[in-house]
């Protein structure tokens, strides 16, 4: 815990001395004081520095810095900086860079070029970061490691193919399995010998980015490779724990990011860490998704705001700056969904490269006399203000929606129906109807506990894994609500169909089936037509993408489409299971009728939201030993008034009690302990 480690929230981020000269770092150390920086994320990114050989090992630069920050207050987050080989290494041992998708070989270059299947980097990863570990096992300094950095994108080369055959094995013990799971009885493709499957590339079964002839196949070998780079994270892991047993470790993870199942990473971290990097025209509610997304890996502890930017990105099309205001205002906003953290890339603006424009607490001017220091100055007193007050607070949420990788992967994959179905933009429709009423929502994977939940929401379920069908239909049972949509229950785990009608396992549930699935093209447009009034949903509303014809089976038909030859057939559907309702929405609604959806569902489950705000003014609660702490965050330009009723509340950064109404500037944050 963050709380074991420093009495307080940590503030500050990357820092990269070694780019700098001495006087340099001694000018930092005084703005770093003046900002209220207490901890410095080193060495992500210095392997070539810490090895200029197979047997050489370079660590007195490293000894110097994190001395030199301890001295001046600030604690160390030491990465191992394996997230970038060195040049040697690729030019001695060639078999450490990857293969692209097309079968080319890259050279060195870049940062994510290391093979993760590779002996050679596997080999000289574990031993820096042992070493590392061995040099630092009892330096006061060193509160957090830091493994690699941001792990992603793929490999296709021969030791993974080899490695994908062993991975295989495991997973399904014979060929005759894996014939079974692939289904490889279509076009001829089954294997007789291990040695006969070959990596899914664009030599082989794939084309374009998503596309491919064998989803079975291309899903496995996302899955390995997800695997293959938790492994490499694992190794380096052991390597620390093993000389360092109450280490607190990590690894930046980056939110929404397709390649890597982290709700099977986190089960690896002793904290989750995440790179939060939205743009100037990034929904707030999405911002707010990742972060729930980000919290609910480890089951809503607390986690890590690794890297944000004080200010300006650098790789985005239209890298804006944040305007006054916003950067306080966005990590207030990370602090009331989880954080226990906020922290920045950069500490100091590089020179060269491409990262030269990402902006820093410490601008290219390299003095304190800058809107973004200021800013950052600012924040880092509140945060020493604020002290320990917020740390390990939870947040607490009767709504959850279900989140899958492998659901993710399996959707984008398919041959069809339809380009346009986005999982996570289906994600964050059903989201953002939540977050618009200030209805606090966890993250949760298929294998979490949905006992402590009312409401439990599953967009495009369309692969239904082992036992998930059962405990839906125990928390249905048991007088939960469950609301899924169109394109759910289509497939297994290994994306094969389930027969005997859509939607598969939960048909049972859900009191229905599905005959056909119409895709319309983007100029269509169906409607959902109210049979009766429920909530404030009345008349019609607009709908398309997906459509699925269907018939009940129990159910209850509330809506029915309005046009098309299927004109009648039922398009919103609920089922009494046990004490609870299964709801089945059968196309993609427009945003008012899933928010009126939502609405009548909370209220008929008596959740509220935790305050009724201004359109633009988010609130979020969370709650440490019976105190509550409010957040109030504007993510509007213009100043704000939000009616507090009778609560007892008082502005822990002003110190001084507040009546039934507040302020809240524009662009602003307020943060209230409620008594």
């Amino acid at each position: 815990m963050i709380s074991n480690r420093l009495p307080k929230m940590f503030y500050g981020g990357d820092y990269n001395p070694e780019q700098w000269d001495h006087g340099t770092h001694l000018d930092d150390l005084e703005l770093f004081k003046q900002a209220g920086i207490d901890i410095a994320t080193l060495n992500v990114f210095s392997w070539a520095r810490n090895q200029p050989d197979e047997v050489t090992y370079n660590f007195e630069w490293l000894d110097n810095y994190i001395n030199s920050l301890y001295e001046s207050g600030i604690y160390t987050c030491l990465a191992t900086s394996t997230g970038a080989h060195p040049a040697w290494m690729a030019t001695r041992y060639p078999d450490i860079l990857r293969v692209e998708k097309d079968g080319r070989k890259r050279k060195f270059g870049g940062r994510h070029n290391s093979c993760p299947n590779s002996p050679t980097y596997r080999h000289y990863s574990v031993e820096i970061a042992r070493r590392l570990a061995e040099r630092y096992k009892e330096h006061p300094a060193i509160l957090v490691w830091h493994i690699s950095n941001e792990y992603g994108g793929e490999c296709y080369c021969d030791n993974c193919e080899k490695a994908f055959r062993v991975w295989l094995k495991q997973r399904y013990g014979t060929l005759d399995a894996v014939n079974k799971a692939w289904n490889t009885a279509f076009w001829g493709h089954t294997f007789y010998d291990w040695d006969e499957i070959v990596v899914p590339d664009h030599r082989s079964e794939e084309w374009g980015e998503n596309s491919s002839s064998f989803q079975g196949i291309s899903l496995d070998y996302t899955r390995f490779n997800s695997d293959s780079m938790l492994e490499c994270y694992q190794l380096e892991y052991d390597a620390i724990r093993s000389i360092i047993p109450d280490a607190l470790i990590t690894t930046n993870l980056m939110g929404f990011y397709k390649p890597l199942d982290y709700f099977k990473w986190a089960k690896h971290m002793d904290i989750v860490s995440w790179d939060n990097y939205p743009g100037l025209n990034t929904p707030v509610s999405f911002t707010a998704l990742a972060h729930d997304l980000m919290r609910g890996l480890k089951d809503g502890d607390p986690f890590m705001l690794m890297e944000q930017t004080p200010s300006q990105q650098n790789w985005q099309p239209y890298n804006s700056l944040k305007r006054p205001g916003v950067m306080r205002l966005w990590s207030y906003q990370a602090v009331a969904h989880g954080a226990d953290t906020v922290m920045f890339f950069q500490l100091r603006r590089s020179i060269g490269a491409c990262e030269k424009f990402h902006g820093a607490v410490i601008e290219h001017a390299g003095h304190a006399n800058t809107r973004v220091f200021r800013e950052t100055s600012a924040l880092g007193h509140e945060l020493q203000k604020l002290g320990d007050q917020l740390l390990d607070s939870r947040i607490e949420a009767s709504v959850a929606i279900l989140f899958d990788w492998d659901n993710w992967w399996a959707i984008d994959k398919s041959s069809g129906p339809t380009v346009a179905l986005k999982y996570v933009e289906q994600i964050h429709k059903y989201y953002k109807a939540l977050y618009n009423r200030n209805v606090q929502v966890d993250i949760v994977s298929v294998d979490s506990d949905l006992s402590g939940y009312k409401l439990v929401i599953a967009p495009v379920l369309y692969m239904v894994k082992p036992g998930l069908a059962a405990k839906l239909e125990q928390f249905t049972e048991n007088g939960g609500t469950f609301v899924t949509t169109f394109f759910s229950g289509i497939v297994n785990e290994n994306d094969l169909v389930t027969l005997g009608g859509y939607p598969g396992e939960l048909r049972k549930l859900l009191g229905i089936w599905v005959e056909e699935i119409d895709a319309l093209l983007p100029s269509m447009r169906n409607s959902i037509v109210m049979k009766e009034t429920i909530g404030e949903l009345s008349g019609s509303y607009e709908c398309g993408m997906l459509c699925d014809l269907l018939h009940t089976e129990g159910a209850d038909v509330l809506a029915e489409y309005g046009t098309d030859f299927y004109k009648g057939m039922p398009v919103l559907t609920r089922h009494a299971f046990g004490q609870g309702e299964a709801w089945y929405i059968a196309s993609d609604g427009e945003e008012t009728f899933i928010a009126g959806l939502l609405q009548h569902l909370c209220q008929q489950q008596s959740i509220q939201p935790v305050l009724d705000t201004p359109a633009g003014v988010e609130a979020g609660r969370r709650v440490k030993d019976g105190q509550a702490f409010l957040f109030l965050l504007n993510h509007n330009a213009e100043a704000a008034t939000v009616e507090l009723g009778s609560l007892q509340t008082s502005n822990m950064l002003e110190d001084q009690p507040v009546g039934s109404s507040i302020e809240v500037p524009g662009n602003g944050t307020i943060i209230l302990s409620v008594k």
